[in-house]
């Protein structure tokens, strides 16, 4: 993202432990963490709308969508692992961006009214387990209308035999078939290797039972994402 803010072609490099690569070129590259509102997918914009008061941008990247709502004139942390995407983002303009990975995130870092989970960021809860501890910990830490904006993608709407191989491998490790073990590639860096978690909306609203949360609605695509937006279930 750095070298892409400094006018560098820059393309990430996605491999799973099985050996299967994808390149980001092929996605758009780095250029669609920069892309304008105007240049968004359609499902996201309607999410959106849905955003208000203080907002948390969970894995916020070079921040498209934290600076979005910054200019709307919401409050907006932006959050990621990354120092460089952080640099990125207060580079660009983003007024509170702070370097803490999804698991250290807690009250104590503030009570948000929306969270935002773009660019698949579902994925980051890694598995069902640790998905069901996070999603009460977000419960504690948000407002009492507090609502969870978050983008997936459908793993079932694949014919591709290296997906559906993978599928197959997980259903046999008894796992999801969208639970991912995946690391990030970059010229001559690697992030280590780590969990993440695509999943159908039938399997996120298995995964939000007893946390609080449920799906008010879906925004999707025809190739199989999605973007969600996961409202507190309300107490009787």
């Amino acid at each position: 993202m750095l070298d892409c803010l400094n006018g560098k072609e820059a393309s990430e490099i996605v491999e799973r432990e099985d050996g299967f690569f994808d390149v980001s070129s092929s996605l758009g590259g780095a250029r669609y963490y920069f892309a304008d509102y105007k240049d968004w997918h359609t499902r996201e914009k309607l999410a959106l709308r849905y955003a208000r008061g203080n907002t948390i941008d969970i894995g916020c990247g070079a921040g498209r969508v934290s600076l979005y709502l910054q200019k709307k004139g919401l409050e907006v942390l932006g959050v990621d692992i990354s120092p460089l995407a952080i640099r990125v983002c207060k580079l660009r303009g983003l007024r509170k961006a702070r370097v803490i990975p999804i698991t250290k995130l807690e009250p104590s870092v503030g009570t948000f009214d929306t969270i935002v989970m773009f660019g698949n960021n579902f994925g980051l809860f890694g598995n069902p387990k640790r998905a069901k501890w996070l999603l009460k910990r977000f419960y504690n830490m948000t407002a009492d209308n507090g609502r969870i904006i978050a983008e997936s993608i459908d793993p079932y709407k694949t014919k591709d035999p290296a997906h559906l191989r993978y599928q197959a491998l997980n259903r046999k490790r008894r796992r999801l078939p969208g639970q991912l073990r995946i690391r990030v590639r970059y010229r001559n860096y690697a992030t280590p290797w780590f969990q993440y978690l695509i999943v159908s909306k039938a399997e996120m609203r298995k995964i939000l039972e007893g946390t609080g949360w449920t799906i008010r609605r879906t925004f999707e695509s025809r190739n199989g994402p999605y973007t969600a937006v996961i409202e507190k279930v309300k107490q009787s």
